[in-house]
């Protein structure tokens, strides 16, 4: 869907690294081994994106690191964008609104750092219909074409987990109004 619009599979990458996760950062370097591509074709992009207004960078050390710049008058759009390439939005629609009892949903593993995958690692908060869940999820992954791996956690259990061996904390998705 998104190839369509953009050509470039190293500013989709980009996109979806600094864009589905705000608080994500990188330098030139760690994007090479994350994507496996080579540093000229991701120079070239972060130049144009930072040029544009929508990566902020900074140095630490000998280090240019790079993020969102989450002011830009774009960053919800093309955020939200992102979330309909990766199919959380037919997650909350199909699944999360028809579940009930849900408090929040976070994103985890590589997707929350920004990193494409197939694998769509969800943690559930709340009090959840497993079986239902279960229905719920196997005809969202025909539609998104992606598998769905969940948790589901009271909201005790949850503030008592240790996210922290992952290097990323879960990321947010949705919460109940």
């Amino acid at each position: 869907m998104i190839e369509t619009l953009i050509s470039s599979k190293t500013r989709i990458k980009l996109l979806l690294k600094f864009f589905l996760n705000s608080k994500n950062s990188s330098y030139l370097r760690n994007l090479e081994s994350e994507f496996g591509e080579s540093t000229n074709s991701i120079r070239v992009e972060l130049n144009r994106l930072e040029k544009a207004g929508m990566l902020h960078s900074f140095l630490k050390g000998n280090k240019k690191f790079f993020h969102a710049n989450t002011t830009h008058p774009l960053f919800k759009d093309i955020h939200n964008i992102i979330l309909k390439y990766v199919g959380i939005d037919h997650i909350i629609e199909k699944v999360v609104n028809r579940l009930g009892d849900v408090d929040r949903v976070y994103l985890e593993g590589d997707l929350s750092k920004g990193l494409d995958s197939k694998i769509i690692d969800l943690i559930f908060i709340g009090n959840i219909d497993r079986e239902y869940l279960i229905n719920l999820i196997d005809k969202v992954e025909k539609m998104i074409s992606r598998k769905i791996r969940y948790l589901i956690y009271t909201d005790e259990e949850f503030k008592n987990e240790d996210f922290t061996t992952s290097g990323t904390e879960p990321l947010l998705v949705w919460k109940k109004d």
